[in-house]
């Protein structure tokens, strides 16, 4: 049976020249109905691509085979790029606080990596039972210092998994990054009943898990929420405009912000500026002005006043 109507749907898996498209509408009758989709030939998407997370409008729809058409893409909120999805509401930085061995340096590259996006970021540590609960309450002052309320979980605990699972059903469109080995599939196996996605064990060599996710897909937490099966990738390309730089670290900007310090100059980058009043004595400062100097002669900048 086929009907004229269109309707807004929600793309949660995209495979070769097809997607899953999951309508969106209040009749119970197509709520949570998933049909395979091919995009209208005539149509000129202004060069861009569907991803999965996109919001589309549908018609031609085929109750009886599942089929329909993609007309037109709704305007987007953002693009994550690497791996392709759309309209994230949440990210979550994934690391492991052994097997492999928390990396510092790495944590911030994510950490920035997914500032940039411009929605809400969390840090899950993954893998505490193999540390002292002394060590695991360092890790929490550390992060909080850095501006995060780091989530710490045990795999052998099920409430560490409860809790986590609640505040993801609070969230719109969730989405894990992180390096290989940390645990995503794992944690993904077990908050997606019957997902039952392959993990590999860490390389005891390199000490970095295999990389075992190929498809990216859109899973439902609940009628509202939901989150993003990913490819594995070991790190975040960096290409962020130096002049954001100083909005993506909390610690730098909740001073400016928040506590209305006042530079000489409005464009100041925190680091030999004349006139800055930042208080630098935060942890990651070090890791802001090796990224301030290493990008700082790609732009010839004019203090503001």
């Amino acid at each position: 049976m086929k009907v004229d109507r269109k309707y807004k749907g929600l793309v949660t898996k995209k495979f070769n020249e097809f997607y899953l498209v999951e309508l969106d509408n209040e009749d119970s009758s197509v709520f949570n109905k998933k049909f395979l989709c091919k995009i209208k030939k005539s149509v000129n998407f202004r060069n861009q691509f569907v991803f999965v997370g996109d919001k589309v409008i549908v018609y031609q729809i085929d109750f009886h085979s599942k089929r329909a058409t993609i007309e037109s893409l709704v305007k987007r909120n953002n693009l994550l790029e690497r791996p392709s999805v759309a309209n994230i509401s949440n990210i979550f930085v994934i690391c492991s606080v052994e097997e492999p061995k928390l990396n510092l340096s790495q944590v911030n590259k994510f950490l920035i990596s997914a500032e940039q996006i411009g929605v809400e970021v969390s840090l899950v540590l993954t893998k505490c039972d193999l540390i002292t609960e002394h060590k695991r309450s360092l890790l929490i002052d550390k992060f909080q210092k850095w501006g995060y309320q780091a989530i710490t979980l045990n795999f052998n605990n099920p409430d560490n998994l409860k809790n986590l699972l609640i505040e993801l059903k609070k969230k719109k469109c969730s989405i894990f990054v992180g390096p290989s080995g940390v645990g995503k599939t794992t944690l993904l196996n077990k908050i997606i009943p019957g997902l039952d996605n392959a993990t590999a064990p860490v390389s005891s060599k390199i000490k970095r898990g295999k990389n075992t996710t190929r498809n990216v897909e859109l899973f439902s937490l609940s009628s509202k929420s939901y989150i993003v099966d990913t490819p594995g990738f070991n790190m975040q390309s960096l290409a962020i405009d130096i002049r954001e730089l100083p909005n993506l670290y909390p610690e730098i900007y909740n001073q400016v912000n928040n506590e209305g310090i006042n530079c000489k100059f409005r464009n100041c980058l925190h680091v030999n500026d004349q006139g800055c009043k930042l208080n630098k004595n935060f942890e990651r400062y070090i890791f802001y002005k090796e990224m301030i100097e290493s990008s700082k002669s790609r732009y010839c900048l004019i203090p503001e006043d």
